[in-house]
C-alpha cells in the first residue's frame, strides 16, 4: 500500500510522463512542417484551410477568419503553427516553461477545433464533443499542464534547480 507521499510522487512521475508523452507527439507533428516544405511554403497549410472550408467543417464565427485573415496571411500562420508546434513539443519534453507552452498550447488546440470539427448546425450536443475529441483530449492535457506541477519532475528545469 502507498503512503501519501509514495501516491504522490506516482501522480507526479505520472503526470511529468503524460507531459512528455503529449511533447512527443508535438515534435512529431513539428518534424515534418520545420524540416520539409510542403507544409509552409508547398501550399500544405492553404490546402487544409480550404479543405476546412470547402466541407464546412470550420465553426460558423471561425470561417470568415479563417477565409480573410488566415488564407491572406497562409504562408506566415503555417510558419507560426510548424514552428508553435515545435516550441511547446520541446517545452513539454524538457520541462521548461511548461505553463507558458501549455498556454498556448490550449489557444492553438482551440483554434483547431473550431476550424475543423464543426458537426452541422442541427447535430445534437453530443456530436460536438465526438466531433471534437481529437483536439479535445489534448486541450485537457494542456488544462492540466497548467493547473498543476507537471514539471516537478522528469524536467531540466527541476534538475537545474537541485544543481543549486
Amino acid at each position: 500500500m502507498f503512503s501519501g507521499s509514495d501516491a504522490a510522487r506516482s501522480n507526479t512521475r505520472a503526470l511529468a510522463l503524460l507531459r512528455i508523452a503529449v511533447g512527443c507527439l508535438f515534435l512529431i507533428f513539428a518534424q515534418y512542417k520545420v524540416f520539409g516544405t510542403k507544409f509552409t511554403l508547398g501550399g500544405g497549410f492553404q490546402w487544409w484551410i480550404n479543405n476546412f472550408l470547402h466541407d464546412g467543417a470550420a465553426y460558423p464565427f471561425m470561417a470568415p477568419v479563417l477565409q480573410r485573415f488566415v488564407l491572406p496571411h497562409g504562408t506566415v500562420v503555417a510558419f507560426l503553427a510548424a514552428y508553435g508546434e515545435l516550441a511547446i513539443g520541446l517545452a513539454l519534453v524538457s520541462g521548461i516553461c511548461v505553463r507558458v507552452a501549455s498556454a498556448f498550447g490550449l489557444v492553438y488546440m482551440l483554434t483547431l477545433l473550431f476550424s475543423s470539427n464543426y458537426p452541422g448546425a442541427g447535430a445534437p450536443l453530443w456530436q460536438y464533443f465526438g466531433a471534437s475529441l481529437n483536439h479535445l483530449v489534448l486541450a485537457f492535457c494542456f488544462v492540466t499542464f497548467l493547473s498543476s506541477r507537471s514539471d516537478a519532475a522528469l524536467s531540466l528545469r527541476h534538475r537545474f534547480r537541485r544543481l543549486r
